[in-house]
């Protein structure tokens, strides 16, 4: 079994910054791309920003130079340092993570979410 945990969120100024964290845990033998998620009621979840075991990012448009991918892999966290923020950017934040398991089993975790309340 494998799980992923975000934490972080949080309420913070139109202008202000966070970082999210997402760890992974369990019987992983290797972790493939690593996403951040977000989704306001009433609509569908989009993609904010992944990254690949190589370190190769992408951005929606809407976050790009505000909000930066990294990964440890070392330790199987992915974090999202968000600077910048708009209110617009208000929503639950979602970790995703494409993991290979133990007996080459394939994994497509999220985890529970997090809430970015950004105020004007």
């Amino acid at each position: 079994q494998v799980q992923v945990v975000e934490s972080g969120g949080g309420l913070v100024q139109a202008g202000g910054s966070l970082r999210l964290s997402c760890a992974a845990s369990g019987t992983i033998a290797s972790i493939n791309a690593m996403a951040w998620y977000r989704q306001v009621p009433g609509k569908q979840r989009e993609l904010v920003a992944s990254i690949t075991s190589g370190g190769s990012t992408n951005y929606a448009d809407s976050v790009k130079g505000r909000l930066t991918i990294s990964r440890d892999n070392a330790k199987n966290i992915v974090y999202l340092q968000m600077n910048s923020l708009k209110p617009e950017d208000t929503a639950v934040y979602y970790c995703n993570a494409k993991i290979l398991g133990w007996g080459s089993r394939l994994y497509d975790s999220w985890g529970q979410g997090t809430q970015v309340t950004v105020s004007s």
